[in-house]
């Protein structure tokens, strides 16, 4: 079977490699539109990206049956949904050699260019790719550049490949992750290896960038390099599992807002108020430019899997922390299930499918992610509003800012508290006539307001 799949993988670098560039050249030229600070900071920063949202796919968990081909039934769903990119967890064999679990990690990769068998075939994700791009959905793919499975061939063909200890023995990158072994980035060889293996998934299956895990255990200019090679094939999305200026410095497009997210569970919690979000906002002004797309999530793989649902952390106030990343100035992130409302850990190691029941936050997530894309007030990278903070007379547990551009506006009020509050709010940005999102209820605010808010009541009011 792997013979077939690199057979059917030459054939489509072939037939795909001068469409895919030639078909490109139009969104180059598009950049050229955006605002300067943009420009400054990479030459081809896709302009659909400054207007998207992302949604993470655990494949082995989202269909019983774990597929590629499953999984791709749902892609009208979520393109009906408004999702406008899929980030899509490591699909590539997985490791046996030291294996946690039944199934292993997506993060111990066996071979980087073939498809986990239990997924299905080349075919079937070139095939999905095609589909999500047919129904406007771009997908990147969850890439593994720090580390390999311990039988990846690698490790016996190329042992210099590897780190090794003083005794001469390979290692694993970190102690606790003992079903990998780490890359050693002082060989030229195995960045070579590196680079042509991300090469070859736009050059075959056409996706769209990179989710990279671990990305500032990685060299920089490992990245800086990367990342102009596969420009030159088409311009890609880059995200890094990583909150540093350094990576948006050397190729990547999004970083994670981390601190932000462990923000918003300690307020759940009670262990912070509201006042940390604008204490954090502020610290990251200093050292991120406004055109760095910072990505913002209740929940991931690994927060899902090791910390708990977005209700074991944040409890009542899931949806209005949910309804805070959308509102901030960069992208949001959904994971798996989230429209389901899912309330469980999935297991990492083993089949643990995801109950979708009938989709009870659908319409939630869909009226967020559709007043993402279409409001530009809300878009980012430097391309939406200003996000303008509204004090009211308790900034400790109300929460109230507006995303202002000359033609749009949207504010959004959020109780942060599991207490209901009243508030009074004195301030010009306040005034307008709107429509509440998700009552579509209409409203002519002045300058002055009085609010009682119920315990984690959100609303977001469009102008």
């Amino acid at each position: 079977m792997k013979q077939n799949i690199f057979t059917l993988s030459m054939a489509l670098v072939i037939s795909l490699c001068t469409h895919t560039m030639n078909a490109q050249q139009p969104e180059l030229k598009q950049i050229k539109n955006l605002k300067r600070g943009v420009m400054e900071f990479q030459q081809t920063t896709p302009e659909w990206s400054l207007s998207a949202n992302m949604y993470e796919v655990n494949v082995r968990q989202f269909t019983p049956e774990g597929t590629l081909n499953a999984f791709s039934k749902h892609l009208p769903r979520l393109s009906q949904m408004g999702v406008k990119i899929i980030w899509l967890m490591p699909v590539q064999p997985i490791g046996i050699k030291n294996r946690k679990g039944t199934l292993g990690s997506y993060y111990s990769i066996r071979d980087y260019m073939a498809i986990n068998p239990e997924m299905g075939s080349m075919e079937d994700f070139v095939n999905l790719v095609k589909k999500a791009h047919g129904l406007g959905i771009k997908v990147i793919l969850d890439w593994v550049a720090n580390h390999t499975a311990w039988d990846h061939p690698w490790v016996i063909n190329n042992p210099d490949f590897y780190t090794k200890n003083e005794k001469g023995e390979m290692v694993p990158p970190v102690a606790d992750w003992a079903d990998v072994v780490d890359l050693n980035y002082d060989n030229p060889a195995m960045r070579r290896a590196m680079t042509d293996a991300m090469l070859f998934w736009v050059k075959a299956a056409d996706i769209d960038g990179f989710r990279c895990d671990v990305a500032d255990m990685v060299p920089s200019d490992f990245w800086r390099q990367t990342r102009k090679e596969l420009d030159a094939i088409k311009p890609v999305f880059m995200l890094a599992e990583a909150e540093n200026t350094e990576v948006h410095e050397n190729g990547f497009d999004m970083t994670y807002a981390f601190s932000q997210h462990h923000i918003m569970n300690d307020i759940a919690k009670g262990e912070k108020n509201a006042l940390a979000i604008d204490e954090y906002r502020a610290e990251q002004e200093k050292t991120f430019k406004s055109f760095y797309t910072r990505m913002y999530f209740t929940s991931s793989h690994d927060e899902n899997s090791w910390s708990g649902s977005e209700y074991e952390r944040m409890g009542e106030g899931a949806l209005a922390f949910a309804v805070l990343t959308f509102g901030m100035d960069g992208m949001p992130m959904i994971y798996s299930g989230q429209e389901a409302a899912l309330k469980k850990r999935l297991d990492f190691f083993e089949k643990d499918e995801i109950n979708w029941g009938d989709f009870p936050l659908k319409d939630f997530y869909t009226r967020l992610l559709k007043l993402k894309t279409n409001n530009n007030a809300l878009h980012h990278a430097g391309a939406g509003g200003k996000f303008v903070k509204i004090k009211t007379s308790n900034d400790k547990d109300v929460y109230v800012f507006a995303r202002i551009t000359e033609n749009d506006k949207v504010l959004f009020i959020l109780n942060l508290s599991k207490k209901a509050q009243k508030v009074n709010i004195n301030d010009a940005n306040l005034a307008g006539e709107y429509m509440e999102l998700f009552t579509e209820r209409k409203n002519k605010l002045s300058a002055k307001a009085n609010l009682s808010l119920k315990p984690w009541e959100y609303q977001v009011w469009v102008k």
